[in-house]
């Protein structure tokens, strides 16, 4: 099967995030066919149409990342019923200015974790709505709510769970042959 470059966005910028946890585990478990990096958007000032004329070298280098994937998977938490607003300053970053949207056609995924019964449900509702926005074909099955329980995964990405290894493993199998899909029917130079 064809080698596919996935970058990742992990909507919490703290360091010892639930949800960085689940990245690192998601890596781990991802098929040898993705080629999986982080795409960190901690830098990035907050998004003003001013910068349009001329991105800062951080907006230049965030948008860059993006167009260089073949896909981008979200790995988020859920704040106030919603995304984490640096994740979508980023995601404003990437999408602007009008015309060089870095998701148009680009395959996408969504995942989160938190320590509720839903999960991060709503939020990813919300991401899924925004996406729809920037023209990015979105893997809607399987959805992935993951209730976080302590030590559910180690610091170093390892599930300690066998169901919740094994659902996370078929979640990035099914990643990949949804990017083969897309890909084959919307080719990344076309």
């Amino acid at each position: 099967m064809t080698t596919h470059k996935v970058g990742y966005l992990i909507g919490s910028l703290a360091k010892g995030s639930i949800n960085r946890k689940l990245a690192k585990a998601l890596v781990r478990l991802a098929p040898p066919e993705l080629e999986m990096s982080e795409i960190s958007f901690k830098d990035l000032p907050l998004y003003s149409y001013d910068y349009d004329a001329d991105y800062p070298p951080a907006g230049k280098t965030f948008k860059a990342a993006i167009a260089a994937v073949d896909a981008v998977l979200f790995v988020t938490p859920e704040y106030n019923r919603s995304i984490p607003g640096g994740l979508k300053n980023a995601i404003d970053w990437a999408s602007r200015p009008y015309g060089t949207n870095s998701f148009t056609r680009k395959p996408s995924a969504v995942i989160g974790t938190s320590p509720g019964a839903i999960g991060t449900a709503v939020a990813q509702q919300n991401l899924r709505s925004v996406l729809s926005f920037c023209n990015s074909p979105q893997m809607n099955a399987p959805e992935a709510y993951i209730q976080f329980t302590p030590g559910l995964i180690t610091d170093d990405g390892e599930v300690t769970n066998d169901k919740t290894a094994d659902f996370l493993r078929t979640y990035m199998r099914d990643f990949h042959v949804f990017i083969a899909r897309v890909r084959s029917v919307l080719p990344k130079d076309a």
